[in-house]
């Protein structure tokens, strides 16, 4: 049938070219048009149900919201992990899912069953649902500065002016605020001016309630005209506030809220602050980007939504950028973009100095962009977005997508080498591209069902690696098209002129000129040559017992995020004033742009931070602008007198470089050490997906569960003691589960029953007259700001003063707190963690200089014989080891798998099981060089380095099936011609099948291998990943040729001479000699 296609595509090559053309102009559409990122979204697919309950302990907020709404979330079809946060005055509940699951489906689960629990859930308390956003919707941030507004008018001009236009932005899901101070109307209350007029805190309330407000009444109809009646009553100023009238006195005189309280503007309390370069505080804004959207688009539009806005805002208020994922986005694209083009050049070189003929090698050149723009047409169609992991994709397939041209190719200059003027010359191409096409057509089907171990990653690991799979499958088998169609119709088109033979070319006369020897020297010792094979492929055990082991190596940023631990109790004052110090320090390094530092939360959905996390984003200047720095080399410590040999290898190996990120983060690390911060650098995206996938921001966390947050503090803390001084530990430390300050009040119940007072009466004095509560909002314009209500703080502020809250009886008796309650001060938690409804106490463990596989090896070794876990408590390693299980555990279940369907695949094309074992062989002959490279560059075994193994497979299955294909064409040949008669018959076969035709071999491999090089030496975004999955083909390849050259030879010769004659006298010529 492919012969037919062959066929069909030579006598129709205007059709061909249309629609090439066709493919050209869609494909070009595509690129346009399709959405760009710098990495995939490797977040969970997440629902996050948020509930305020002001003022309130996370125990209590644990008790009253989060494990009512966890327990429900347990059941909603889907979820595979139910995390519960409570903290003082929130709750956050995420629901994660299971990959594949839509959003919006599950965000529609997720409100049926917030109905279910409503009933269970305190008065007044309603939970809502975050964003429709994802862990990486993070994409913009900025500051609002200005030397003549305050921090209240900045957040006023923040969340009134700037939010809700940049949220009507497309793509944008929320514009979350941050920082600064939002105004509030305080009503201090006087408790003893409150009962010298026989009033209570309800009274006060209900009074402001009923003064805040606008009605409408109807309309009338006056000379003619309608007038809507409407009657004004919003609080508009303090001075509307102080004349609220709360009641009157045994004379009949009105009481004014103002006679009974103090009535003020102030701050509303906060969770987070914002602060910039360390010169103070800041107010900010975050873009959160809504799911699936274009994150390039969605950043420019918010751009130029912003420039269009600064004509609107005040004098003297400038926004500006601290944080913009498009400089990443930007950066990452056009490296690898860069890297294709460097790649087709270097093609297209390779192939011109083998084959001397410049049209020929347009055949390959003008095919492969039409494969590319294929593959981009398929990735519009399907939502996949262009970043580094599909563009590597392409970028390892180049040097793979030409073999099956170059090998048409070459075979068409054999071809007419010998048959020129015999028989018409579109003859001789097109019986040229029907005797390899075939072949090579499913050799490139093998390539691409190699690939399939990588559809069946799960989670972080699928999400990476699978836009890289389907582009790279995409573009093989666009590949795999164009050889039976596309080039065939070039080839007839290019292939013309004089064609060189193949001795005229120095290259291939050395190559032949090198190989015959080797080839005769095989032959003659072939035990020695299979000996020496296996133990090749023996000594892999050595490099593999070197390596470890690792999820995936950090995809560098280009920028970074300075996220130490502190201790719980960290007032807000004290963590003002450690984030400032902290960003002095770091923004004094030459290579910072500028520092954005978060304490606390913003005021969104996504972001679960409790007062005493720390947050400053790194902004970096371009790498060219960083250090340079003294480099230690194997020559620096040579004595003066051989000063004249160093100097040229300066040249090559400079003993100043550039500060790496390494180095500068252990520069940074050494100058920022303060008593009970706990440092941890890492990177802005990697950190929230991590954090809202595991919940552990550090590459190994320690989950321990259980009933009693006591017992789990001190386990944690047992542990954190044991794994600090284990090699390779950088950081270590326990959450305190109880280890935030509380002032308990246990009420006396027979105290209360004698007086008659309820515990509800208590609990509401203590809710409204302490902690205060917000009665009402105020009305002016589209601004909305809280009243909030409660004791004046010199009744409020200290012990004595708490125990002399009055408590009112039913008898109008003034009851002093003292003597209904029982005060005592002790230690308990200052946020609640849980997964799936079970209380859990995190360790955060940061690493250095060691394999995450080897250290946490190590890590459960200690804990385990040290620590005794009573009952109904257990502990889970989580951070990148929980990955790095899930998914060797799948790749050990489908690699086997798929190489049993490369096996059939083969099989099926050759219709040989013998000679299927045989292209099997190339795969134990790659892993030689692929895990000694590994271990000479000192990789480690990571998801990466998996995928490059896996895409080295198909890649030796080509290889063996060319390097079979011409031994088996050549023996054919010689069969028919009645010459295969005796082993010498045999032995001049396997020199023509092998030494004659080393030129396509040599080519294929070469084009794979020089067409991967431009990924090894690149650096910047995203190389470190990309390097690790070339690594172990480039590697591969050149063991994988080496052997298949010497050893194809021996086996073929011994699989085909066992039932010839044993002489080695070649019919009708002169003897060869057997040694």
């Amino acid at each position: 049938m492919l012969e037919k296609i062959i066929d069909w595509s030579m006598h129709n090559k205007f059709m061909v070219i249309l629609a090439t053309v066709f493919l050209i102009v869609f494909g070009l559409y595509s690129l346009k048009n399709i959405p760009i990122d710098a990495i995939p979204d490797l977040s969970d697919v997440q629902v996050i149900v948020f509930t305020e309950y002001p003022g309130q302990a996370p125990q209590v907020v644990e008790d009253q919201v989060t494990y009512p709404l966890t327990t429900q979330m347990l059941a909603v079809p889907g979820a595979k992990v139910v995390r519960g946060y409570s903290f003082f005055g929130y709750s956050f509940v995420y629901i994660i899912f299971e990959d594949g699951t839509d959003i919006y489906w599950a965000r529609s689960r997720v409100l049926e069953y917030l109905n279910y629990v409503s009933g269970r859930l305190p008065q007044g308390v309603t939970p809502t649902l975050g964003p429709d956003a994802t862990g990486v919707g993070w994409v913009f941030e900025y500051a609002l500065v200005s030397d003549r507004h305050n921090l209240q008018e900045l957040r006023a001009i923040q969340d009134w002016f700037l939010r809700y236009e940049l949220t009507s932005v497309e793509g944008v899901a929320e514009v979350a605020s941050l920082g600064g101070f939002v105004k509030q109307y305080q009503v201090a209350v006087d408790p003893n001016r409150l009962l010298a007029y026989g009033m209570s805190l309800p009274m006060v309330e209900m009074a402001i309630k009923n003064s805040n407000l606008d009605v409408g009444g109807g309309a009338i109809e006056m000379a003619e005209t309608e007038f809507v009646v409407r009657s004004r009553g919003y609080i508009q100023s303090l001075d509307d506030l102080k004349q609220v009238v709360v009641g009157t006195n045994q004379r009949g005189t009105p009481v004014l809220l103002r006679d009974i309280a103090d009535v003020r503007l102030g701050p509303e309390m906060r969770r987070g602050i914002a602060e910039l370069n360390g010169e103070g505080e800041t107010v900010g804004g975050i873009i959160v980007m809504r799911f699936g959207e274009n994150a390039l688009k969605t950043i420019d539009n918010v751009k130029r939504k912003l420039q269009e806005l600064k004509a609107g805002l005040p004098e003297g208020v400038e926004i500006v950028p601290v944080y913009d994922r498009s400089g990443l986005i930007l950066r990452a694209t056009s490296n690898l973009q860069e890297k294709l083009l460097e790649e087709s050049i270097v093609v297209a070189l390779v192939i011109i100095l083998f084959l001397f003929h410049l049209p020929s090698a347009a055949v390959v050149v003008l095919a492969l962009p039409v494969a590319i723009l294929m593959s981009f047409i398929i990735m519009y169609a399907q939502g996949i977005n262009v970043n580094i992991m599909s563009l590597g994709g392409i970028a390892i397939a180049i040097g793979t997508m030409v073999d099956s041209a170059i090998i048409m190719v070459e075979n068409a200059h054999k071809h007419l080498e010998n048959y020129r003027g015999k028989r018409p010359r579109s003859e001789i191409i097109a019986q040229a591209a029907k005797e390899v096409g075939p072949t090579i057509f499913f050799a490139l089907l093998v390539i691409t069902v190699s690939f399939a171990p990588v559809f069946t990653l799960q989670e972080q690991a699928g999400r990476m690696f699978k836009p890289l799979a389907f582009t790279k499958t995409y573009a093989m088998a666009a590949a795999a098209i164009l050889s039976i169609t596309l080039v065939p119709v070039l080839m007839a088109w290019f292939i013309r002129g004089k064609i060189h033979s193949e001795e005229r070319n120095p290259i291939n006369r050395l190559l032949i000129r090198l190989y015959h020897p080797l080839v005769d020297g095989v032959l003659r010792w072939r035990k020695t040559t299979l000996l020496v094979a296996v133990l090749l492929v023996l000594s892999i055990a050595y490099p593999l017992s070197k390596m470890g082991t690792e999820f995936m190596p950090p995809l560098y940023e280009g920028d970074l995020l300075y996220m130490p631990t502190t201790l719980p109790g960290l007032s807000v004052t004290k963590a003002k004033e450690v984030l400032q110090q902290t960003d002095r320090i770091i923004r004094q390094f030459p290579e910072v742009h500028h520092v954005f530092g978060k304490i606390g939360r913003a005021e969104t959905a996504t972001d679960p931070a409790p007062m005493m996390m720390i947050e400053t984003t790194i902004m970096l200047k371009p790498e060219e602008e960083w250090r340079q720095v003294p480099t230690h080399r194997f020559y620096s410590g040579w004595p003066e007198w051989s000063e004249f040999l160093k100097v040229p290898l300066r040249w090559a190996w400079p003993e100043m470089a550039r500060i790496s990120p390494e180095q500068l983060i252990d520069e940074l690390n050494a100058a920022i050490q303060f008593p009970g911060l706990t440092n941890a650098w890492t990177m802005p995206i990697k950190t929230r997906i991590d954090m809202l996938s595991t919940g552990i921001k550090t590459p190994v966390g320690i989950k321990v569960m259980g009933p009693d947050l006591e017992v789990l503090g001190r386990l944690g803390e047992e542990i954190e003691a044991l794994v600090r001084p284990l090699p390779g530990t950088l950081s270590a430390i326990a959450e305190r589960s109880v280890g935030g300050s509380y002032l308990d009040l246990e009420i006396d119940r027979l105290a209360a029953a004698r007086y008659g007072i309820q515990v509800g009466d208590i609990q509401s004095v203590i809710q409204a007259a302490l902690g205060g509560m917000t009665v009402t909002e105020t009305v002016e314009g589209l601004e909305r700001y809280p009243v909030s209500l409660r004791y004046d703080r010199d009744f409020r502020s200290d012990l004595p003063a708490l125990k002399r809250v009055l408590v009112a009886a039913p008898n109008g008796a003034q009851i002093p707190l003292e003597q209904l309650v029982t005060f005592s001060i002790c230690n308990d938690s200052d946020s609640i963690k849980s997964e799936n409804a079970r209380r859990t106490a995190w360790v955060y463990v940061d690493i250095k200089g060691i394999d995450v596989g080897t250290y946490v090896k190590t890590a459960q070794k200690t804990v385990a014989e040290h620590i005794k876990l009573p009952s109904g408590y257990n502990i889970v390693w989580s951070g990148q080891y929980e990955y790095i299980e899930s998914t060797r555990a799948r790749l050990l279940l489908i690699v086997p798998l798929t190489l049993v369907i490369i096996f059939v695949i083969i099989y099926l094309s050759t219709r040989s099981a013998v000679k299927t074992a045989i292209v099997f062989l190339a795969v134990p002959f790659s892993l030689v060089g692929a895990f000694w490279l590994l271990y000479l560059l000192d990789y480690n075994m990571s998801i990466g380095v998996w995928v490059g193994l896996i895409a080295l497979a198909g890649l030796d299955a080509e290889t063996g099936v060319v390097m079979l294909l011409y031994l088996d064409l050549a023996h054919k040949r010689r069969t028919e011609e009645g010459r295969m008669l005796t082993r010498g018959d045999l032995v001049q076969a396997v020199h023509q099948g092998a030494v004659k035709r080393i030129r396509p071999k040599v080519m294929t491999v070469v084009t794979i291998i020089v067409g991967l090089f431009p990924i090894m030496w690149s650096t910047g975004a995203g190389a470190d990943v990309m390097k690790r999955i070339a690594a172990p083909m480039v590697g591969g390849s050149i063991t994988s040729l080496a052997l298949e050259l010497l050893v194809y030879p021996v086996i073929f010769y011994i699989w085909k001479g066992r039932q010839l004659d044993p002489s080695m006298l070649p019919s009708g010529e002169v003897p060869l000699q057997e040694h």
